[in-house]
């Protein structure tokens, strides 16, 4: 009989955690609504306590999604549980997700409490939480380097206070496949009143083994794992749900096991997740990597092409990665644009494909071929960023013997206003008008191209990160055939995120 697991997405929590992620409500919002479809079973939403922007975020994610739990963490202390229960109340399924640590190193040195302590104040905090709602999620912080007597006598006593999920997280990466298989199996065996919760396990990534640890979890009997996106996270990052559920997927005669996961949304998810973190994933990452599907040895090519299966255990369709059709161009109507958003994964509002649709049109009139790729930078590009200043038209001036000099038009509303600048080259002139223009005040920070397809009318997609007065960092994105227009989009991209975050005064020139 097959088993089924539970997929526990922390992407918008830990996965928030990856330095210099920071994501807005409005960003969150999509990334939920892209897990929904992917079918995960839990999101945790953030960590209530921590900032009014995770409490606003969890409590928005509480109101609007369904067919989903919404869990927000919290630790063992009074006012962080009040408080996640504030932020979840409203959800269909709400889930307060508290911890403690465990270790001898953490209750010594972090901690300072001894055993007995750490004991009677997960009991209590459990019981706070059962309080409010019935599904509590309780975390032996660095359960992995945890006596297991210990770990043994505060499961059992956190499940007799009402815990109905209990999670042994591998918190530094520390553990290896056998020894932590053999841990859950040693919990199963041991605590007397297991039957009455589900294991969960939470895995990073410090020594490469998130992924195996999961693995190695579930087939000694875990019923829910927590991972994120693309394995983003603390340090080396968590688990990557893609990785997990294609490892079960494909060996389905050795795992056994079930999961409501639709797989087809998967490469869509990774994409939206990288869009809007910023953090490219690498070409040979595992099953949305650019690189996943990709075959140069001569040798390989031809085994593929005589029968996939030689060389290939998952189709790309399996995953949602599509081959490359040159399906649409200057001639498509808007009916068949749509079409292909929908079988790409893109579910999208009226407004946002008629945008879509509008960048896809100049895009057919520059380029000859336009790929999937080319489409999914278009859509990508200012998802979930309110557009308060818009781009109207630029001009540069440049050589390797004169000064950079740039015009560029901005409209908000419907004023239209213009400014000119120079620069150390084009780009950076064409920024310093835009600065002028807008009356923002902002320091570049990041900056990287990324060829989207190839040819010599190759799609190149911008990245910038500007730091506003008060310290913080906001990414942008811009693409286009014309490599200064993309990074002109996007600088205007990261204004808008600034000022829809921060608001105007705090960061507009004096």
């Amino acid at each position: 009989m097959e088993r089924r697991i539970k997929i526990f997405d922390t992407t918008l929590r830990d996965g928030e955690q990856t330095p210099g992620v920071n994501l807005n409500l409005q960003e969150k919002m999509e990334i939920a609504k892209q897990l929904v479809r992917l079918g995960v079973d839990v999101i945790e939403g953030g960590f209530a306590i921590a900032s009014q922007g995770d409490f606003e975020a969890i409590k928005a994610l509480s109101k609007n999604l369904k067919g989903v739990s919404i869990a927000s963490l919290s630790r063992a202390t009074e006012k962080d549980i009040d408080r996640a229960w504030e932020a979840v109340q409203y959800a269909e399924s709400p889930r307060i997700h508290t911890f403690i640590a465990t270790s001898d190193i953490h209750m010594k040195y972090k901690l300072k409490m001894t055993e007995e302590e750490v004991l009677e104040r997960a009991v209590a905090m459990v019981k706070r939480a059962k309080s409010y709602c019935s599904d509590v999620e309780f975390s032996a912080e660095d359960a992995s380097r945890t006596r297991e007597e210990f770990l043994i006598r505060i499961i059992e006593a956190v499940i007799a206070a009402g815990a109905t999920v209990v999670n042994i997280p591998d918190t530094v990466g520390y553990t290896t496949p056998v020894e932590f298989g053999r841990l859950i199996r040693t919990l199963r065996n041991n605590v007397p009143n297991i039957d009455k919760a589900e294991i969960s396990v939470h895995c990073h990534n410090d020594l490469g083994l998130a992924v195996a640890n999961s693995l190695a979890a579930i087939e000694n009997g875990a019923v829910q794992v927590e991972c994120t996106v693309n394995g983003l996270g603390e340090r080396a990052g968590n688990a990557a749900v893609e990785e997990i559920i294609m490892g079960i997927n494909t060996r389905k005669d050795y795992y056994n096991i079930t999961h409501k996961i639709d797989t087809t949304q998967i490469y869509r998810t990774s994409k939206l997740v990288s869009s809007l973190t910023g953090v490219n994933v690498q070409p040979n990452k595992a099953i949305v990597g650019a690189n996943a599907f990709a075959h140069e040895s001569g040798i390989h090519q031809h085994g593929v092409l005589s029968e996939k299966s030689t060389y290939e255990i998952m189709t790309p369709e399996s995953v949602g990665v599509g081959k490359n059709r040159m399906v649409l161009g200057k001639l498509s109507g808007r009916h068949a644009f749509e079409d292909r958003l929908k079988e790409m994964g893109y579910i999208l509002t009226p407004e946002e494909i008629k945008v879509a649709f509008e960048k896809f049109k100049d895009l057919a009139d520059k380029k000859k071929v336009v790929t999937d790729k080319d489409i999914e930078a278009l859509v990508d590009e200012n998802i979930a960023v309110p557009e308060i200043f818009v781009l109207e038209s630029f001009q540069i001036n440049s050589g390797n013997k004169m000064i950079s000099t740039s015009t560029v038009s901005i409209r908000r509303e419907n004023e239209v206003i213009t400014e000119a600048a120079t620069g150390d080259g084009p780009v950076d002139a064409a920024f310093n008008a835009i600065e002028r223009a807008t009356g923002i005040n902002a320091e570049l920070v990041h900056y990287s191209i990324n060829a989207v397809t190839e040819g010599k009318d190759a799609l190149g997609e911008v990245t910038v990160k500007i730091s506003t007065p008060g310290g913080s960092v906001y990414m942008g994105k811009g693409v286009s055939t014309d490599i200064i227009e993309a990074s002109v989009k996007a600088y205007v991209s990261a204004i808008n995120r600034s000022i829809s975050e921060v608001g105007e005064a705090a960061i507009i020139n004096n």
